[in-house]
């Protein structure tokens, strides 16, 4: 049995709600979807109320953040499984649900990851940048990413047990945008709670555009930080997060990597937005935030 779990904000979910309900229809075991409304604008929540009528829809007064949201779910959920799904997914195959179903009888009591692709065609040059990251960086096999399962977790699209989200759930304290998954997958693997990939992708539908996707990601690094502070400077989630080891490796020259990213910022910034896309100078973006937001030199110091 299976709750499909939704956390929505500010997105048109018709055609997502349409198709998994139609699959629930022809599953084997009892479903329910679940929609919790993270006090989306006005606009998309009369839109999507239109599909509503067969599913729990909750909708929060106020914003809570990517963790808490996932938290609530354990509210509302009947059944024991959770299926989480990000509301910008797409799902192409008609027998998503039934691979599931397949990979819980085999592992019931363990965590499973379903992955991500992206369109095969290549959008516009304002969302080019999310594209190319998300085909070369997030867009694997599943038997790449079961090389690092726990590297490899994302929350796009994963199903658990309600018992382990009792007991694991997704730190709060996360409020901003990015890395909560990462935090999650720490979590699981100090606690030894297995997570199996399975070859059931859905399709990033959303794909951001170059402006936006760069804030994300600066966002998302800020919340790396925060997690590090978290975590004590754990060397186990150093050793699993390229940007930090990376970052660590160079730990030495670190005011002269932060003085060139400085430097350089605003025509690396400007070719990235306009679809000039390399994934090397985007790394090194990444790496020169890292520097700028990195505060407690001699704290991570001790660490390297």
């Amino acid at each position: 049995m299976i709750s499909i779990c939704i956390p929505v904000y500010n997105y048109i979910i018709v055609d997502l709600i349409k198709k998994l309900s139609s699959l629930s229809e022809k599953a084997n075991v009892p479903c329910e979807i679940i929609l919790i409304d993270d006090c989306s604008e006005n606009s998309y929540k009369t839109i999507n109320e239109s599909v509503s009528a067969k599913t729990t829809y909750i909708r929060l007064g106020k914003n809570i953040g990517r963790a808490a949201i996932r938290n609530q779910f354990l509210k509302y959920a009947r059944y024991d499984h959770l299926l989480f799904l990000d509301c910008d997914v797409v799902i192409t195959s008609d027998d998503f649900l039934d691979k599931y179903i397949d990979a819980l009888k085999q592992h019931p009591n363990q965590l499973i990851c379903g992955g991500r692709e992206y369109p095969v065609l290549p959008p516009p040059k304002h969302q080019i940048l999310r594209w190319q990251y998300g085909i070369h960086k997030e867009s694997k096999t599943y038997v790449e990413r079961q090389k690092n399962p726990y590297r490899s977790f994302m929350t796009n699209n994963f199903v658990i047990h309600k018992k382990i989200l009792e007991t694991t759930p997704f730190d709060e304290r996360l409020k901003g945008y990015g890395h909560e998954d990462t935090l999650f997958g720490f979590e699981l693997k100090k606690r030894g709670i297995g997570i199996i990939h399975i070859d059931n992708p859905v399709v990033n539908g959303d794909l951001e555009n170059n402006d936006k996707y760069i804030s994300q990601t600066e966002n998302a690094i800020l919340n790396l930080t925060h997690i590090l502070k978290m975590v004590n400077y754990d060397k186990s989630l150093i050793e699993d997060i390229t940007l930090l080891r990376v970052y660590y490796k160079l730990y030495n020259i670190r005011n002269l990597i932060k003085a060139l990213f400085i430097l350089t910022k605003p025509i690396i910034k400007y070719t990235l937005l306009n679809g000039y896309v390399n994934l090397y100078l985007f790394d090194f973006y990444k790496l020169g935030t890292l520097t700028t937001y990195m505060k407690q030199a001699k704290t991570i110091a001790s660490h390297t």
